[in-house]
């Protein structure tokens, strides 16, 4: 069975509302919190840009709760409605791609799944209900290094 967890987009403040919801459930961030200025093909962007927040990821309980921030550069804005994500962890790669198929039917592909820069095998997408989604199969690594 896959996992869910929700995924947070913000315009700029994901480290600072992380910080806070750290000193609000305690605990570590899982892994490092990754910059865009890390990302290949981010050489152009600006200072502040490259700063803002690729991906990060606090455990609470047996769940992650999960953000990055939008990239006004890339043209992307923050909007009631593209602030949040289901972000799904399958178990196989068969699995993602079944995901994937079958629930962006009829919406919209943000990111096609395919492997990515940083080991996983992941895409996003809007389904036809306007319901953001992402599927991230993360391979022998597994959900809890994400």
């Amino acid at each position: 069975m896959p996992k869910l967890n929700p995924y947070l987009n913000f315009d700029g403040k994901a480290e600072e509302a992380f910080n806070f919801y750290k000193s609000v459930f305690g605990g570590e961030f899982l892994g490092d919190i990754h910059k865009m200025g890390n990302a290949p093909g981010t050489e152009n962007l600006s200072e502040e840009a490259k700063n803002r927040v690729m991906h990060i990821a606090l455990p609470i309980g047996n769940d992650l709760l999960m953000a990055s921030d939008i990239v006004p550069e890339f043209g992307q804005s923050l909007q009631l409605g593209n602030n949040n994500y289901v972000s799904i962890f399958p178990e196989s790669r068969d699995e993602a791609e079944k995901l994937f198929k079958g629930l962006s039917e009829g919406g919209t592909i943000e990111m096609p799944l395919e492997d990515q820069f940083w080991g996983d095998y992941f895409g996003c997408f809007t389904d036809k209900f306007d319901v953001k989604w992402m599927i991230n199969y993360s391979g022998d690594k597994g959900y809890e290094n994400q």
